[in-house]
């Protein structure tokens, strides 16, 4: 028995996961890029989060009105959080307070369900240095946010090796890009340009 993994990031061209004075997805939300957020959380998956990525959807759940929400609200979800408590305030949510990368590796090995963590910047980078991450779904909106660009989803995480699994352009403007990461090991020797001679 095993399941994959499956980490998504919305961002911007300069992979920025916000951006201040921003609207919601940088106000580049189409009918096609709906239509994929409905298709791929109607799939059967756990929902995993960080707690400030939890606190956040259980807020935007309630206050805004999307029309994959209803999945969310019904999908099991885990909090990985040394404060929250339960109840969660969000329906079929638990919360887990082991670390990340024991705890993933495990259900990893004891359970048949997929998992997805969106967001949870902290907690997927730790994930991909682990190496626990089968799909790394990166959504890419047609923006730079610039000075504006605030939560950086890669920078300063593991060097990683990306295999291009599929990729689709949605509302003719938004890349969705899925890839199979691999940690970098270095480049072997002999490959590569060589030096010229001092």
């Amino acid at each position: 028995m095993s399941t994959t993994f499956t980490v998504n990031f919305f961002c911007t061209l300069d992979g920025y996961g916000m951006g201040h004075g921003w609207p919601g997805y940088w106000g580049k939300e189409g009918p096609e890029l709906r239509a994929d957020l409905e298709r791929t959380y109607a799939e059967e998956q756990v929902l995993v989060y960080g707690a400030t990525t939890f606190r956040e959807f259980r807020s935007f759940v309630k206050d805004y009105d999307e029309p994959y929400y209803d999945s969310l609200n019904a999908h099991p979800k885990l909090v990985f959080s040394r404060t929250l408590e339960e109840p969660l305030g969000w329906e079929n949510s638990s919360v887990i307070r082991e670390d990340a990368v024991t705890a993933i590796e495990r259900l990893k090995r004891t359970t048949d369900v997929p998992m997805r963590s969106h967001g949870s910047i902290s907690l997927n980078r730790a994930l991909l240095a682990a190496g626990l991450v089968d799909r790394l779904e990166v959504t890419i909106f047609p923006a730079v946010t610039g000075r504006a660009g605030d939560a950086a989803l890669l920078h300063g995480g593991a060097e990683l090796d990306l295999d291009l699994i599929e990729s689709t352009v949605l509302d003719g403007q938004t890349q969705k890009l899925v890839y199979a990461p691999r940690l970098h090991v270095g480049i072997p020797e002999g490959v590569g340009p060589k030096r010229r001679d001092a």
